[in-house]
């Protein structure tokens, strides 16, 4: 299971902590979903998920007002005592200063943001979906090509690396090469990256490592991008019977996600950073509905069937 520390949490959200005194750099947070602690307010805390961020907002403020003072500051206790990650009010709502002290004593922080709470749930919750997703790490290069995320994998020595670097020099994007870190934040995207000891790195074999922001400048790299096609590179094999029209889609899988996959035999004399651009532009082709292998199809077909018209005529 992957974690996130609620530190890394109060930066990126800019959120305000009301309990200095609590150490909270070891509270890491492993759901990515937020709850908005309305049932457990009325006092009902079955199928409670005590791992969640816990927010507070307008309409569970308002409520606790209408309580007796001693009533609300009980249910918050009986809240906390689930040692929930961290308590945030939005809508910058006062917090008494009992409950500061409360949270003080069971460990639990509590941070304010200013932020509308329904914003703020949205947000926290797409950043906890990254941060939290599924993950793995392969062997490939991985490029921005005309806006496309290009994996290009292959044996070592194949060279990936080598077509990453010409592709650079015709402008496009390095995210990373030799170690691509995936991450899945939904059924239909992946997002790749590279570790941080690797990112603007290039390893050419004969010349050593290159840092390819130094070199080519901050336009040629880009820490993220979504994974939308890959490109498996594999030595000629004449017996092979390579696909030469591109009528049917391969696919290969990434956690359970579908990606286009083609299949690019290596011969000498082939210019693979113009293969990998042909390839980028071909798939936002079909993306806008246009198939250039459908169309020839229908061409073809079109003219046999003129030829038997004119035949039977």
């Amino acid at each position: 299971m992957y974690t996130v520390e609620l530190a890394k949490l109060i930066g990126k959200m800019n959120l305000e902590v009301l309990t200095p005194d609590i150490d909270y750099e070891h509270i890491k947070i492993c759901q990515p979903d937020v709850n908005r602690p309305a049932l457990q307010l009325a006092g009902f805390f079955d199928h409670f998920d005590s791992d969640r961020v816990q927010v507070i907002g307008r309409v569970e403020e308002a409520y606790m007002r209408k309580m007796e003072k001693d009533h609300g500051i009980g249910i918050l206790t009986r809240l906390m005592d689930y040692k929930v990650p961290c308590i945030v009010f939005c809508r910058g709502i006062d917090v008494e200063p009992e409950l500061i002290q409360l949270a003080t004593q069971k460990g639990v922080p509590i941070l304010k943001t200013n932020k509308t709470t329904s914003s703020f749930m949205a947000e926290v919750i797409r950043w906890l979906n990254v941060e939290l997703a599924p993950r793995i790490s392969i062997h490939g290069v991985l490029v921005d090509v005309y806006g496309e995320g290009i994996l290009i994998t292959g044996e070592s020595g194949i060279g990936k690396s080598e077509a990453a670097l010409e592709l650079i020099k015709r402008g496009h994007r390095l995210v990373t090469d030799d170690v691509v870190e995936i991450k899945k934040v939904s059924d239909e995207t992946l997002i790749g990256m590279a570790p941080d000891i690797t990112r603007h790195f290039i390893e050419l074999r004969g010349i050593g490592i290159i840092d390819v922001k130094t070199l080519f400048g901050v336009e040629s790299v880009k820490n993220t991008q979504s994974i939308d096609l890959v490109i498996k590179l594999e030595e000629w094999n004449k017996e092979k019977e390579y696909d030469r029209l591109g009528l049917e889609e391969q696919y290969t899988e990434y956690l359970g996600n579908k990606v286009v996959c083609h299949s690019i035999p290596i011969r000498p004399g082939r210019n693979l950073a113009i293969i990998v651009e042909s390839a980028a532009v071909n798939y936002r082709q079909k993306k806008m509905g246009y198939n250039a292998a459908q169309e020839l199809y229908n061409r073809v077909t079109n003219n046999l069937m003129k030829k038997n018209k004119a035949n039977e005529e």
